[in-house]
């Protein structure tokens, strides 16, 4: 399964006894259900007066067509990219009171219900947006709209162009949480017990058979050393929509992601990476961004790296 539009945008194994095995899947079920909404709850539920929908996807598009009510976010709200620096790192996460204002302008207050769609292929986006509404606070208030556009659309629900009026929020300062980590937290962590890190790019680059780059030249060849493998395009099926929770148990467990660990994700920039970490949190792991992701463990010759295609050559 592919996400061409994403592409740079951004275990040990345990036998789960019966009762640890329910207890998993209630709590997996449990967070499905707060972490993903439905079409048909959407449907029922665009004329609270607490909902603030955003759209993740093409401008033109937007303007377009999109679900009624719903605003038009774009990485640049939400992020800092300095493209006029080329040792500087994509995609971070902005100042607090930046992130606040920023947040407020979409409408969202305190006591918003958030819900975040992609259009088309804008996955990893949207989960990026998901992991910056966690990390401001907001998580509980926020969801994605399971399939996104295309399953509003296959199923004949409204769409418009018109752009609502711009609506500033209320927001009170944020409670931002620690769920961002740095280099010397990830090269601390390596083969660490209870924490897995776990690679979200494709497995080409994991592999060692691809190689990245950025503003400031090719990436490091391979993985950050112990990391394990779970490409962000794995994370949804066919139709776009999120796996099953079996199906995303599958995919950790033959990563050797072991119930209960710490996942410290990354990718390219810090982008893709959300979209395995949102699956994470559904199956209830802790989880970690390392926002500068392979792109700033790069710049670090001495960094543990891993070369799995160096090492099958004769």
């Amino acid at each position: 399964m592919r996400f061409p539009r994403l592409l740079f945008a951004c275990f040990a194994t345990v036998v789960l006894t019966p009762a640890s095995a329910v207890a998993q899947s209630g709590g997996a079920a449990a967070n499905r259900a707060a972490l993903l909404v439905s079409t048909a709850w959407l449907g029922e539920h665009l004329r609270d007066p607490n909902l603030v929908i955003l759209h993740v996807g093409d401008p033109r598009e937007y303007a377009a067509s999109h679900i009624p009510g719903a605003r038009l976010v774009e990485m640049s709200d939400v992020s800092v990219s300095d493209h006029s620096d080329p040792n500087a790192l994509m995609l971070e996460m902005p100042r607090t009171d930046t992130l606040r204002a920023h947040l407020a302008a979409l409408g969202i207050s305190d006591n918003s219900r958030i819900v975040v769609y992609y259009a088309k292929d804008w996955v990893s986006p949207s989960t990026r947006i998901i992991f910056t509404l966690d990390y401001a606070g907001l998580g509980s208030h926020a969801s994605l709209l399971d399939g996104g556009m295309g399953a509003w659309i296959k199923e004949g629900r409204a769409v418009t162009d018109v752009v609502p009026a711009p609506r500033t929020g209320t927001l009170t300062p944020l409670r931002t949480r620690r769920i961002i980590v740095d280099a010397e937290y990830v090269r601390a962590s390596v083969a660490k017990p209870g924490v897995s890190i776990v690679d979200g790019r494709n497995a080409g680059f994991y592999d060692g058979v691809q190689t990245g780059g950025g503003m400031s030249g090719p990436h490091r060849t391979g993985h950050i050393a112990s990391a394990r493998s779970v490409p962000f395009s794995e994370v949804f099926n066919d139709a776009v929509g999120v796996r099953t929770n079996a199906e995303l148990e599958a995919l950790f467990t033959k990563a050797g992601v072991a119930p209960g660990d710490t996942v410290v994700g990354y990718c390219h920039i810090g982008q893709q990476t959300t979209a395995m970490l949102f699956a994470a949190r559904i199956l209830g792991h802790p989880v970690l961004l390392y926002d500068g992701s392979f792109e700033d463990w790069s710049r670090h010759a001495d960094y543990p790296v891993e070369h799995p295609a160096e090492k099958k050559k004769p």
